[in-house]
């Protein structure tokens, strides 16, 4: 059956039972912005990715307004979703797990919405806190993370918050020991939505995108607190569209890809005069890039405000770039659970 969630086995597994030595796992990212799926098989030491999927569906899109999230945005997920039911279906996933973030977190009938996917896909999403939306983004990106034995924070830019996670290093070739976190509640599209379009696309757009960089840095204000009292041997990685879609633009890439992107460090210098160019542009100009392009172009801007913020508190030298993430934390730790080393 698709979508089964974590702790829920096909039918020819036992409880204890190591795992079939080709048991196919799954992941889905149902974010505010984008739906998102990964279906992959373990190898040594990680796993070999045999299907994907993604979409964007704006299903946190008049959510700041309403509370709720609309019936044209649900249906936009629930198609998508019912795309990676098919998929799990055909790739006779055994175990998979399926999250939704803050969209589902923050709307009054985010719960309703999940009822709704259950029913129609099978697939059984689970609205986690945003500590476990950290968590599994850590797990499964910090293998980025410039060497060093210095402090690095790693962060997630979403439709509707971003995750800032402090963390040291761990022994040998463990995961970073997260020493805190944060979870802010602006992302692309709540952002967006809070200066409105018109300002951000207006003859004042310069000014609408220093609001913007001004109330994502106000709401880091108490992460800071928490952060050491130090500027060398800093490191920084980020994971989200915003990052991957900037360090496109900076390698001037005639259309998107990964192989290029994951694992680059871009210095910080490049990083600041791509979001200020890209804040100056009017959505046409924005559109016309090409790893850009229309379905990027209005919510960009917000990335960048939000990118530059981060960039404020955390004056590192280079900004890894991930193009992974809670897909792969979860795919890891599903693995772990079976036995295998990752």
């Amino acid at each position: 059956m698709p979508g089964l969630s974590a702790g829920h086995r096909s039918k020819d597994r036992r409880d204890g039972a190591a795992a079939p030595p080709q048991q196919t796992y799954a992941a889905i990212d149902l974010g505010t912005n984008n739906c998102r799926l990964l279906i992959a098989r373990p190898t040594s030491g990680g796993f070999t990715v045999v299907d994907a999927f993604s979409r964007i569906v704006r299903l946190g899109e008049g959510l700041a307004t309403s509370g709720r999230l609309t019936d044209e945005a649900m249906d936009r997920a629930v198609e998508a979703l019912s795309v990676c039911s098919d998929k799990l279906r055909r790739r006779r996933v055994g175990l998979a797990r399926s999250v939704a973030t803050e969209a589902c977190r923050r709307a009054a009938n985010g719960r309703h919405f999940a009822e709704r996917v259950r029913r129609e896909t099978g697939i059984a999403l689970e609205i986690i806190p945003p500590q476990e939306e950290a968590r599994l983004a850590v797990l499964g990106c910090h293998k980025l993370l410039e060497p060093g034995d210095g402090p690095a924070i790693i962060f997630d830019i979403g439709g509707g918050s971003t995750e800032l996670v402090l963390v040291e290093p761990g022994d040998d070739d463990a995961s970073p020991r997260i020493k805190a976190w944060w979870s802010a509640p602006w992302g692309v599209v709540s952002l967006t939505e809070s200066e409105g379009r018109a300002a951000i696309e207006g003859p004042d757009r310069v000014a609408a995108y220093a609001r913007m960089r001004t109330r994502a840095r106000h709401a880091f204000d108490r992460f800071i607190e928490l952060l050491p009292d130090r500027s060398d041997n800093i490191r920084l990685l980020g994971t989200s569209g915003t990052v991957t879609t900037l360090a496109s633009v900076h390698l001037a890439l005639p259309s998107y890809d990964r192989r290029a992107v994951d694992g680059i460090h871009v210095p910080i210098g490049a990083m600041r005069h791509i979001s200020t160019m890209i804040a100056e542009m009017d959505f046409e100009e924005r559109s016309a890039l090409p790893c850009i392009g229309a379905e990027r172009a209005d919510l960009v801007v917000a990335g960048c405000a939000i990118l530059e913020a981060i960039l404020d508190i955390w004056p590192a030298a280079h900004l890894g770039i991930a193009d992974r993430g809670i897909r792969e934390g979860i795919l890891r730790s599903l693995m772990a659970r079976d036995g295998h080393l990752l």
